[in-house]
């Protein structure tokens, strides 16, 4: 089979902001108004706030397809490439037969969080107002980590109305290839994959490198991640985190700190074994250092711990915030259930920093690129706790009418001091990280091509 990926890719439309919930749906009735033989519109279920969650039906392949958008409500992109996919797939019949799926299509499985980050969905796109406008839910709020699981010590059974809305879609098509549309906020790109060959590798690297968006080549997401190639990663899940976590952590306790559930490709294997994932991570914000992978005269344990240290400290200055205020969010708060979360897996940050002093594998000097994520990336990232603990308290100024007026004098107190924090790190960053800003249009083709090439090698791998 041989896709014309470039005649496909020049059907992506130049956009300049992404779409919001109700665009996305309006979207999807007026293609399936335009095309009523090839689109089905199906209501899966409810979110937390009753807002119907939707599944289009496109094709009647012999292979089966699950994809979603949203599975983190920070993450848009993939809800964009979804809706130019349903768009090409039913103005492109020869692509549709040629593939040979039946595509079951969420753009946005968690609309109540992404309508939390409406802040910034319709730019201007900058490291502040990005993360000024943040949201990302605790993991067992997650749509993509409160999959059910029972684990050694561990069991998580409480699936939120999102995510068991995929579970029953699962359940009912045992889809054969999931695609989970996940996207980073700053660095490069990469991909969890089931599977490939060197072939699918080069394809997916070049599929970046098309739309000038750098490799991510400097310190995985997870120390335990297995490497493929070159920024592809095995998919990786709870089992593996689990295990990490009971090795490193000094009690050896993980089902003390562990959060959430599992992911949709551990749950989907329950129905079909032989079911494959793809995960394209690309970012909104990148560097061209996130791809150097030329030696620094810095040590790689070093700018890790130092990394680490910045995390920690952010998080230990939202603590005592959190603290004094805790018994006044409510527990409806999202916001609020996000930073708790963050405080009490801190210990994953300590297993990390336990690894690194008992094990001389960091003990070599970093490329660039893994200086870059250790001091720059780590920062972006740390920063985003004390966004949410500040987007905590104004969440719960606006929702809890029975707040007392010393209350309320705390929550504001509190608000404006974690502001403080928070511009001084934003206006930091700016000033001290170069990045640039990449288009819509650049990470939607990425995603496209990236689901269309192991679309097209499930099918030539067919058992």
């Amino acid at each position: 089979m041989n896709l014309n990926i470039e005649s496909i890719l020049n059907c992506v439309p130049e956009y300049h902001e992404f779409y919001n919930a109700d665009e996305l749906n309006e979207h999807s009735s007026h293609l399936a108004r335009q095309y009523p033989d090839m689109v089905t519109i199906k209501k899966l279920g409810y979110s937390k706030l009753e807002k119907p969650i939707y599944c289009l039906k496109i094709g009647n392949g012999s292979k089966t397809a699950v994809c979603y958008g949203t599975p983190h409500p920070n993450e848009p992109v993939g809800s964009m490439m979804l809706d130019a996919l349903c768009a090409i797939l039913v103005t492109n019949q020869d692509l549709l037969h040629e593939l040979d799926f039946t595509w079951y299509i969420i753009k946005s499985s968690d609309i109540d969080g992404l309508e939390k980050n409406n802040g910034w969905l319709k730019g201007p796109y900058t490291i502040t107002n990005y993360q000024r406008n943040f949201f990302r839910p605790a993991f067992d709020q997650q749509v993509e980590w409160s999959f059910p699981v029972h684990y050694k010590k561990y069991i998580f059974d409480q699936p939120t109305p999102e995510t068991q809305c995929i579970m029953n879609l699962i359940q009912e098509v045992r889809p054969d290839f999931i695609y989970s549309l996940h996207n980073s906020g700053f660095g490069g790109a990469y991909w969890y994959i089931t599977d490939g060959d060197k072939n699918l590798f080069t394809s997916l690297q070049n599929a970046a490198a098309r739309q000038n968006i750098p490799l991510s080549l400097g310190e995985p997401e997870a120390p335990y991640c297995k490497i493929f190639d070159n920024a592809i990663f095995q998919m990786t899940g709870f089992q593996d985190n689990y295990d990490y976590m009971e090795k490193h952590l000094l009690g050896h306790n993980a089902e003390s700190y562990m959060k959430g559930g599992a992911c949709s490709f551990e749950y989907a294997q329950k129905y079909n074994p032989q079911v494959r994932i793809l995960v394209s991570e690309v970012p909104y914000f990148s560097n061209a250092t996130v791809s150097d992978t030329s030696l620094s005269d810095l040590k790689r344990k070093d700018v890790l711990i130092s990394g680490y240290t910045t995390y920690l400290n952010n998080l230990n200055y939202i603590r005592p915030v959190y603290d004094k205020l805790k018994n006044i969010f409510s527990d409806s708060n999202q916001f609020y259930l996000a930073v708790k979360e963050r405080l009490e897996m801190s210990k994953s940050v300590q297993a990390n920093l336990n690894e690194l002093n008992n094990s001389d594998v960091y003990d070599t000097f970093a490329t660039n690129s893994q200086v870059f994520d250790g001091l720059n990336t780590m920062k972006f990232y740390s920063t985003l706790s004390l966004v949410l603990c500040r987007r905590a308290c104004e969440e719960e100024l606006a929702i809890n009418a029975g707040l007392s007026f010393s209350q309320i004098a705390e929550l504001k107190e509190a608000q404006e001091h974690l502001s403080k924090r928070e511009t001084d790190n934003l206006d930091e960053m700016e000033r001290q990280i170069p990045y640039s800003v990449i288009p819509i249009q650049n990470l939607v083709k990425v995603q496209l091509e990236s689901g269309l090439l192991y679309a097209q090698y499930i099918q030539d791998h067919a058992e």
